[in-house]
C-alpha cells in the first residue's frame, strides 16, 4: 500500500506531480539539487492549491493537508529513504536518469516502486539502471498536471502485473484517467503529437501559412483544443526537439526534426518559459500558463 511518495525533480512536471499526489492524500517529499527550484515549486503549489479552494475544487481542509503533507528538500537520500513509491521527473536525458536511478537503488527501501515520468523513453532500459525491473514502470503525466486528466502507464519488459495494478490505483487516486500500454518508443500520445507538431514546423518552414492560421486550421478543422505551435510553446521547444531526436533514432525518418525547429532551439526560443518560442509572451502570460 502506498502512503509515502517521493518526487525527484522540482521542475514543471515534478512540482505538478507532487501537487497531484499531495492533493490525493499521500505524504509527499519533493527533492531537487536546486534550492531555488524547490522554492519556486512550493510557491507554485501553494498558488494552485489556493486557486483550487477559490473555485471549489479543494476544501480548506484539503488545502491545509497539502501543506502539511509536503516536504521540500535537497536531501535526496532523506527524501526517498522511507518512500513506497518514487516518481522520477528529471530531464529526458539517459545519462541523468541513469545517475538518478542508480542513486535511488542505493537509498530506497527494497519494497519501493520506481516510476519514471517520461514521454518517450524506455522503462525497460531505465529499469536496467537499478535492480528491480519488476517494480519499475513509466508514468507519463501531462502538462499542466493539475489540469490534464490522462496518465499513460507503460509496462517495461520485466514490470510485474502487481506493480501495474498498484500504479494504476495510485493514478486514479490522484484523480487521473490511466491507460495501460506496452512499451514502444513514444508510447501512444507522444508519437502522434510529435508527428503533428513536427509537420507544423515543416509547413511554417515552407511558407504554407502563418503560425496563427496553421494553429487555427488544426483547432477548428480537427477539433484539437490547442494548435501544434501553441502546444509546442507550452511543453517547450527544447523538450519537443529532444523527443523528436529520440523517436528519429528509434523509429526512423518520419520523425526527423524540422530544421526550423532546431533553429528556434539554437536561438533560445524555447516557448513560454523563455518568453518567446513560435509566439512571443508577456511576463503576465508566462505567469498565467505556469499557474
Amino acid at each position: 500500500m502506498i502512503q509515502n511518495v517521493a518526487i525527484v525533480g522540482a521542475g514543471v512536471m515534478g512540482r505538478g506531480i507532487a501537487y497531484a499526489a499531495a492533493a490525493a492524500g499521500y505524504k509527499v517529499s519533493l527533492t531537487d539539487v536546486s534550492e531555488n527550484s524547490l522554492i519556486d515549486a512550493k510557491n507554485e503549489i501553494v498558488h494552485i492549491a489556493k486557486k483550487g479552494v477559490t473555485i471549489g475544487k479543494l476544501t480548506n481542509d484539503n488545502y491545509q493537508n497539502i501543506q502539511e503533507k509536503m516536504l521540500f528538500t535537497t536531501d535526496f537520500t532523506g527524501a526517498i529513504s522511507h518512500a513506497d513509491l518514487i516518481i522520477e521527473a528529471v530531464p529526458e536525458k539517459t545519462a541523468i536518469k541513469k545517475q538518478v536511478f542508480e542513486e535511488m537503488e542505493k537509498a530506497a527501501p527494497s519494497n519501493c516502486l520506481f516510476a519514471t515520468n517520461t514521454s518517450t523513453m524506455s522503462p525497460t532500459e531505465i529499469a536496467s539502471f537499478a535492480k528491480r525491473p519488476d517494480k519499475t514502470i513509466a508514468m507519463h503525466f501531462f502538462n499542466p498536471v493539475h489540469k490534464m486528466p490522462l496518465v499513460e502507464i507503460v509496462k517495461g519488459l520485466g514490470t510485474s502485473d502487481e506493480t501495474v495494478e498498484i500504479i494504476k490505483f495510485a493514478a486514479e487516486k490522484m484523480g487521473k484517467e490511466p491507460v495501460v500500454i506496452n512499451e514502444f518508443p513514444g508510447f501512444v500520445t507522444s508519437r502522434i503529437s510529435a508527428l503533428v507538431g513536427n509537420e507544423a514546423f515543416y509547413m511554417l518552414q515552407e511558407g504554407l501559412g502563418s503560425p496563427e492560421d496553421i494553429d487555427k486550421a488544426i483547432k477548428l478543422g480537427l477539433n484539437y483544443p490547442m494548435g501544434p505551435f501553441e502546444l509546442a510553446d507550452l511543453v517547450g521547444l527544447d523538450a519537443r526537439l529532444n523527443n523528436l531526436k529520440y523517436l528519429h533514432e528509434k523509429l526512423g525518418e518520419k520523425y526527423r526534426p524540422a530544421p526550423l525547429l532546431e533553429q528556434y532551439v539554437k536561438a533560445g526560443r524555447l516557448g513560454r518559459k523563455t518568453g518567446r518560442g513560435v509566439y512571443e509572451y508577456t511576463k503576465k502570460e508566462k505567469e498565467m500558463i505556469e499557474k
